[in-house]
């Protein structure tokens, strides 16, 4: 768990509200096909888009940026924010609302070493990526997708991180 240290003490009102997993992903196409990683989660072969939880002091545009160069190693330009979604995983009862955005792949750098538990990146088109239902992490991978071919797109500028203390004029 990733824990600030720097960051104001938690008052008591504060520790003991529940909180759901902040995620971001990245749909990254090219050619009909979409960027996607194989990974082991809990001992089993998932397929999944690049994607990760938000760290302390980091927007969520570098999240994802951060997160598709960690588990695939390709360098992205993100196009824009393709929606939020909210998901309980029905096997452990978490709560995630993800930030999904698109991402134009600049170039790949097969010799970064991927993160702990990513077996391989893969570039598969939507029927193929059907096929694999069962194998998908989370119904998001394939609704975000869905979401992209239908022409989603809100700007980048839609999610702002404001400065730490920035004035409440």
């Amino acid at each position: 768990m990733n824990v600030d240290r720097t960051a104001a003490p938690l008052i008591s009102s504060e520790i003991d509200v529940w909180r759901p997993r902040v995620t971001v992903a990245t749909v990254v196409p090219r050619d009909g096909s979409f960027l996607l990683v194989e990974e082991s989660v809990h001992g089993k072969r998932v397929i999944n888009q690049p994607a990760g939880h938000l760290e302390p002091g980091e927007s969520l545009q570098q999240a994802a940026i951060r997160e598709t160069l960690e588990e695939t190693g390709w360098h992205i330009e993100l196009d824009c924010l393709i929606g939020v979604q909210q998901w309980t995983s029905t096997a452990s009862g978490s709560q995630f609302v993800r930030f999904t955005f698109a991402a134009r792949p600049l170039r790949h750098d097969p010799l970064l070493t991927l993160d702990e538990g990513i077996i391989g990146t893969l570039w598969l088109g939507r029927e193929q990526i059907q096929a694999l239902a069962e194998r998908l992490r989370s119904p998001l991978v394939l609704d975000s997708i869905d979401q992209w071919i239908d022409g989603r797109r809100l700007p980048l500028d839609s999610v702002r991180q404001l400065a730490p203390g920035t004035p409440a004029i």
